[in-house]
């Protein structure tokens, strides 16, 4: 395979709208003609798995198409299936989420957990995420366009071993001025927990939006309209 090889991956299923808008975003841009794009993707909606993995068991490929692979795993599994698929992957894109990977998330998230294990395995990655205001719903066709954006330039950057991106688009409404790139650090403040405990139920009460910040973070550079790209560091 061409060491320019890039798989695609995500947590809401080889079939989810976000999953077709990052393989669009790919289309806007100058790909070198001998670049490969494979979909190697959950054949099911595996949303919050966080970095699960296959423990011994197989996993089922099934090629749907050419450079399609619906695989019967998480999405951790998917990019290790890719780069069994694609020994020479340049890079593995994971999303678009349907909803935010901001700050907390990026430890229980799927998308980013499949970016992870490229870095992990010294792929190169990126995992990009759609953050949804209450009431709204997302226009793949415009998040397409953002993500286009977004890798025109984070896929002319090197990465060093243990780091990859994290990317969020922002919910804005029609109309309103294009989102600017912001590079941010992580939010540390942890997710809402408010919560109830009722007839042997526990159940969280709190809202996602209304969640804690840390200012000029990716939180709050997403909650406020932009496009925020934080450099994860494993090691």
């Amino acid at each position: 395979m061409s060491p320019n090889t890039i798989a695609i991956t995500n947590d809401d299923g080889i079939n989810a709208p976000g999953i077709q808008a990052l393989h669009q975003a790919l289309s806007h841009l100058n790909v070198p003609m001998q670049t490969a794009v494979g979909i190697v993707a959950p054949d099911q909606h595996l949303s919050g798995c966080s970095h699960q993995i296959n423990r011994g068991g197989p996993i089922s490929v099934k090629q749907q198409a050419k450079q399609r692979y619906a695989i019967g795993g998480t999405p951790a599994d998917c990019t290790r299936v890719a780069h069994h698929l694609y020994p020479q992957l340049g890079w593995v894109l994971s999303g678009i989420n349907n909803g935010g990977n901001l700050g907390a998330d990026i430890y229980v998230s799927g998308t980013v957990a499949a970016a992870r294990e490229a870095t992990l395995l010294r792929i190169p990655a990126i995992s990009i995420s759609h953050y949804k205001a209450r009431n709204t719903s997302i226009d793949w066709e415009v998040a397409a366009q953002r993500a286009a954006r977004v890798l025109a330039i984070l896929l002319e950057r090197a990465l060093a071993p243990g780091q990859f991106w994290n990317v969020n688009l922002p919910s804005v409404e029609p109309g309103k001025p294009e989102p600017e790139i912001v590079f941010c650090p992580v939010c540390t403040q942890p997710l809402p927990t408010p919560s109830s405990l009722e007839s042997e139920q526990f159940r969280y009460t709190g809202g996602y939006q209304d969640r804690q910040r840390d200012p000029g973070a990716d939180v709050d550079v997403c909650f406020s309209g932009n496009i925020s790209v934080s450099q994860i560091s494993l090691w």
